[in-house]
Order: structure tokens, then sequence, then C-alpha cells
């Protein structure tokens, strides 16, 4: 069967083996059959840098590389957790990376992907610090920066992180409708797909008289979240590891 699969948020780290488990097999069951597969998005908790010699980022290089040897295509759009991964682990793992909003066309369906953070309007703290990190000059800075320096910031920016999310309600922190709908008009898609909010769910809206349809990635904390899209339409799928 001729279907292609989107998965997010896994927040891989030593911390959770478990949820690699999961991955691997996941690429080698699910995946390898499919036509290609698309990463949105937090496939690590954490990247600072192609640099860092963590043998966890070699496992999961070496594991998509044979999936990529398979004949099955990987993609990957940047997270708010990954956003500094670099082309060195794109190489060495056989992934293209694509910009942050790519259209789709497949089995006659238009459909936008993305990460989702920039929908999370509301969310004005996170969206000023976003801006800020995805500065060229200053990621060029950190990544110029020893790694044990690099490892200190990122562990204080995560706890940072943590503790500002604490207190921000679960509606700031989610999309924010009118995002939706002018990302909808401004592609002019029948479809979007994305991750981040880790609130998997099938949305269908009406815009301009048109019946659209937003379907969320879940995260992978105590199962698998996956899309399929296929001749079918869009099927939002979870699985235990």
């Amino acid at each position: 069967m001729s279907r292609t699969l989107f998965i997010a948020d896994l927040h891989l780290c030593h911390e959770e083996p478990a949820i690699t488990a999961g991955f691997l097999r996941f690429l080698q069951r699910e995946a390898v059959h499919a036509d290609a597969l698309y990463i949105l998005g937090d496939l690590f908790e954490a990247w600072i840098g192609d640099d860092d010699p963590n043998p966890l980022h070699a496992e999961v290089a070496r594991a998509l590389l044979v999936l990529k040897q398979q004949g099955v295509p990987c993609y990957f759009i940047h997270g708010n957790r990954d956003f500094l991964l670099g082309q060195q682990f794109a190489h060495a793992s056989g992934m293209r990376l694509l910009p942050e909003e790519k259209i789709l066309t497949l089995y006659g369906k238009r459909i936008l992907i993305l990460h989702g953070d920039t929908l999370c309007t509301d969310d004005q703290s996170y969206q000023r610090f976003r801006r800020k990190v995805h500065q060229r000059w200053l990621q060029k800075l950190f990544l110029a920066l020893p790694l044990f320096v690099r490892q200190r910031i990122a562990a204080r920016m995560r706890d940072g992180s943590k503790q500002a999310n604490s207190t921000k309600s679960l509606a700031i922190m989610d999309v924010n409708p009118e995002a939706v709908i002018n990302a909808f008009k401004q592609h002019q898609v029948n479809g979007m797909i994305h991750g981040h909010t880790h609130r998997p769910a099938v949305h269908t809206l009406e815009i301009d008289g048109q019946t659209v349809q937003r379907v969320v990635l879940g995260a992978w904390h105590q199962q698998g979240s996956m899309i399929q899209v296929d001749n079918a339409g869009v099927t939002l799928i979870s699985f235990p590891f």
C-alpha cells in the first residue's frame, strides 16, 4: 500500500531509553514500508550542535541512514528543541532538511506541514524568544562556544523553559485559531499536519466555504504517534512502543 508517514515530538534522550527503542522499532517495522517519512521537529530533547559526541545521536543517525538505504527518503523540519540540527547530522543520517513550512501534494491532497510552534501566537514570550534564537549570527556565536559551555547553557534554558511553562495556561500554549486560518488562506491548502502542542487530534474547519483538516501529532511519552496519508485520507494513529 502506498502511504506517507509523519511523526514529531519524540524528544529522544538518554533518560528515556524506551522511547528510543520504540523509535528504532518503528523505523524497522513501519517506516520501512512507507513511500517517505517526515519528522516534524523535536526528534531530540535538545541539540547543542552536530559536533556533540552523544552516542544516541550516532545510533539514531545510523538507523535513519539504513532506512534511506532501504529506499525510504526521510525529511526533517526543525522543532523548538532541535532547531540547531545541521547539515553534518543530516548527511550522517541521510535526512533532507526542509524549511519551517513546506507544502506537499500527496495522493491528490495539498498539505502544509510544519512543526507548529509558529501557530502558538498567544504565547508572546515564547515567540520573542524564538525570534531571538533564530538569528543566524547568534546561532553561529553559540555553536562556536566550547561544548561544555553549550551544555551548561542548554541545561539552564531547559530548566527556565519548564519553569516558565508551569505558570502558563494551556490555552496560551495551544495554537491560535486565527493563525491557523491565516496559514490555510496564505498557502491555499486543504490540509495541515503539525506537532509541538502534544495534543493529538483531527480538527475539521470551514474556511471560505471549503472544508479543511488540521491533524495534530501526539508526543511520544507513553506511546508512539504517527499520521498516515494515503489514498483513503489522513489518519492519526497511536501505537505502543
